[in-house]
């Protein structure tokens, strides 16, 4: 029999050791960090990918065992996705392949971008912790977000009276609320009344793309929303499967995330003693 293959001796508790310290490391190391995104569909790969790419330790969590949300099944469960003028320059910069259905509007495979989309971000150096589920968030006297508070997401799934599994705190110097449009963080601060939250609107693809863009950024101290989030936070009309404004709402939110952990880094400088 030719082309056989001998594997190393490494056995069943070399594996197991390997993965547990490996993961152990890694959750250690992101405990405490410059920016935690919530939501692995297009927006937050895109953030995460961008701030990774700047040298930025960032965290993403994602509830599902999978990335990529609608970025990945595309329409209609149909896994085509279309982009439109002019997010077709991010597909071009992530080596995605697309044909234009017509004037400004192009079609690409759903796996296939989202695949390209993980890699380049896992490449640029993100971390991401799946199937975790954000249970609340941090708040810091004087009303900023300062972390989240997450646990398994299989806990959701027990009985009722056994689900008393208490969660986790990550600590970080900003998150952002990439959730869609479920904007989880944002429920979160409404619940505790610190935050109105209008809900998204009907569709209306021309108005919402761009509005959607436009108004990525910080809604609240150590906070900041981008992807349909955005339409959530503000009252935005909804979209359906074109994702361009996912994708340069991401973008957008890597350069406003940027700004804020400068003028952050610049206000504990000022605020340290003089030697």
């Amino acid at each position: 029999m030719g082309n056989s293959v001998s594997f190393s001796s490494a056995g069943e508790k070399d594996i197991t050791r390997a993965i547990l310290r490996s993961f152990a490391e890694q959750l250690d190391e992101y405990v405490e960090s410059e920016v935690v995104i919530v939501g692995g569909g297009p927006s937050g790969l895109m953030a995460g990918m961008g701030l990774a790419r700047a040298g930025r330790k960032v965290l993403l969590i994602e509830r599902n065992n999978y990335l990529g949300g609608g970025f990945w099944i595309g329409g209609y469960l149909m896994n085509k996705l279309t982009v439109r003028a002019p997010a077709h320059l991010i597909l071009d910069d992530l080596g995605i392949p697309y044909d234009e259905a017509t004037d400004g509007l192009y079609v690409a495979d759903g796996p296939h971008a989202c695949s390209k989309l993980i890699a380049a971000a896992c490449d640029a150096g993100l971390r991401i912790l799946s199937m975790t589920t954000l249970d609340d968030v941090v708040l810091r006297k004087g009303g900023r977000v300062a972390g989240v508070v997450v646990n398994w997401t299989p806990v959701n799934a027990l009985p009722r009276q056994i689900t008393c599994v208490d969660p986790i705190a990550l600590e970080t110097q900003l998150v952002i609320d990439a959730t869609g449009h479920d904007a989880c963080i944002l429920r979160r601060l409404r619940d505790r009344g610190l935050v109105e939250l209008p809900d998204y609107g009907s569709m209306d693809v021309a108005a919402s793309e761009d509005a959607v863009v436009e108004y990525t950024g910080q809604v609240f101290p150590g906070l900041m929303v981008c992807g349909m989030a955005v339409a959530t936070a503000h009252g935005l009309a909804r979209m359906g499967p074109t994702f361009g404004a996912m994708l340069e709402s991401g973008k957008k939110a890597t350069a406003e995330a940027l700004a804020v952990l400068e003028r952050e880094r610049t206000r504990v400088r000022d605020a340290a003693p003089v030697a």
